[in-house]
């Protein structure tokens, strides 16, 4: 079986220290890290099980976005800014990602963070600031039927750097997680897309960078960036997550 084209969609760029440790190669380069640790120990190399392409999205048109005769699945990463917002980049985003998962060719779509904001905007679903405030570091999550069969467990732990959420669920959607301040922590439509409100590709290291740089704007309280800190030394399933996003792929796949 040929490696499935696997196109990421940049929706931001790292901070400084996180990109110069990945020879400024953007959140593809974390991505590409993530499944490359994630697959490590396999017989098979990964380049026989994917192949990635880069392409970054922020502030462009739809020609900087591959053609959906030429991939096999999009992955559309994290980002600061808003999923519900109307600037015409995110608009074309939306647009783009809907006719993926429209088309009449399987175009399999991943959406992590801002990407699974963005997958349920273009399924129909409201997407917004959520009352219930940031969920940041490592967070628990419980599993739902669906999440428990995909990976093997009753709670998963994640990164987690949000506070927008998907209010509600697609249509024929299975919810994969929740917490108690976000209902909807990734859901999944077989064969047509996989999203994840947390973020499997961070490591301990980008979220230390992210966490000081967002304290020092005051957006996070000396008790909040105090806890979420040391819930940052915790162990995490983002390997797991990356491991049940190719299952996902492989699955329809010839």
């Amino acid at each position: 079986m040929a490696p499935i084209r696997l196109a990421i969609l940049e929706t931001d760029h790292p901070l400084p220290k996180v990109d110069a440790a990945f020879n400024s190669t953007g959140y593809y380069g974390v991505f590409k890290s993530m499944f490359e640790r994630a697959f490590a120990d396999s017989a098979i190399p990964l380049s026989d099980i994917l192949t990635l392409t880069r392409h970054t999205v922020v502030n462009a048109d739809i020609s900087a976005y591959p053609s959906l005769d030429e991939v096999d699945a999009i992955l559309i990463t994290g980002s600061k800014h808003d999923a519900f917002a109307n600037d015409d980049w995110i608009l074309t985003l939306v647009e783009y990602t809907r006719k993926a998962l429209e088309q009449d060719r399987k175009v399999k779509v991943i959406g992590v963070c801002f990407g699974h904001q963005i997958v349920g905007r273009a399924l129909g679903v409201h997407v917004d600031r959520s009352n219930n405030g940031w969920e940041i570091s490592v967070i628990e999550m419980r599993l739902c039927e669906k999440g428990k069969e995909l990976f093997g467990k009753d709670t998963l732990k994640l990164q987690q750097m949000h506070r927008d959420q998907v209010f509600g669920l697609p249509a024929t959607a299975s919810l994969l997680a929740e917490t108690n301040i976000c209902a909807n922590q990734g859901f999944l439509i077989p064969t047509k897309c996989i999203t994840v409100q947390g973020h499997p590709e961070f490591t301990s290291t980008i979220m230390h960078e992210l966490l000081e740089s967002r304290h020092k704007m005051g957006l996070f309280s000396d008790e909040m960036f105090e806890n979420a800190m040391v819930r940052n030394k915790e162990d995490d399933d983002g390997l797991l997550v990356a491991r049940g996003f190719v299952k996902f792929l492989q699955e329809g796949s010839s």
